[in-house]
């Protein structure tokens, strides 16, 4: 990297610290970027080495972490339309890589929930790097965890095998009857299950769902006449 393109990361990095970067600038800042160059140049930003190894916490069944694309999370967002108003969870975070993407893309609340503690400290150190306001890490096990963290959309990139992911839609259900989820997943098959229902085009890397438990109308906070 030039020295130029080290100063703009630098800027970009302060403005980010200072929370003078809005969504819609680093949207652009983002884009700007050819495509295939994203991925070097968000870890540049975040200042993010290579994945570290996995540690001994993780259980069967769950898979190594793996940091998903730009442009997958880019698809999540705009697919699934995250807004300021959201709370994204990323079940299986890692080192909080997809959470704080989100975060600057949308200005959503976003939890990150990682199993592995040297994982999830490397989140808690990413937040605090670049301050990162409503960006909190739960450290336990996404399959029983998730249907506490108050989530509106859940990101799940390959994070454990079908076994779990049966789990954790079980624990999701009951929270589909009180207000609308939504669920992306990327490069992961989500079993079928009545209260979910496809809103994404089919045949893509990138799969989105909404509940459809609760009436479309009460989950925008709409109700009957009286």
């Amino acid at each position: 990297m030039d020295e130029a393109s080290r100063d703009r990361l630098e800027r970009l990095r302060s403005r980010i610290a200072s929370g003078e970067l809005g969504a819609a600038a680093f949207r652009r800042a983002l884009l700007d970027v050819p495509w295939l160059e994203r991925d070097a140049w968000l870890d540049r930003l975040l200042e993010l080495g290579p994945p570290p190894d996995d540690g001994p916490e993780l259980p069967r069944g769950c898979v190594p972490y793996l940091p998903c694309a730009v442009d997958g999370v880019l698809s999540a967002v705009d697919l699934a339309g995250v807004s300021g108003s959201d709370v994204l969870v990323d079940v299986g975070a890692g080192v909080g890589r997809t959470a704080a993407l989100v975060q600057l893309l949308t200005g959503a609340t976003v939890v990150s929930v990682e199993i592995q503690s040297q994982l999830a400290q490397a989140a808690r150190q990413l937040q605090q790097r670049l301050s990162l306001p409503r960006f909190s890490v739960v450290e336990g096990d996404a399959a029983e965890l998730v249907a506490s963290l108050g989530g509106t959309i859940f990101f799940l990139y390959c994070p454990f095998g079908q076994d779990r992911l049966q789990a954790l839609l079980d624990q999701l259900e009951p929270a589909a009857h009180a207000r609308e989820l939504r669920i992306c997943a990327v490069d992961l098959p989500v079993p079928p299950r009545r209260w979910l229902t496809l809103i994404s085009p089919p045949g893509r890397g990138c799969a989105v769902f909404r509940s459809t438990a609760v009436p479309h109308a009460l989950a925008n906070g709409q109700s009957g006449g009286a």
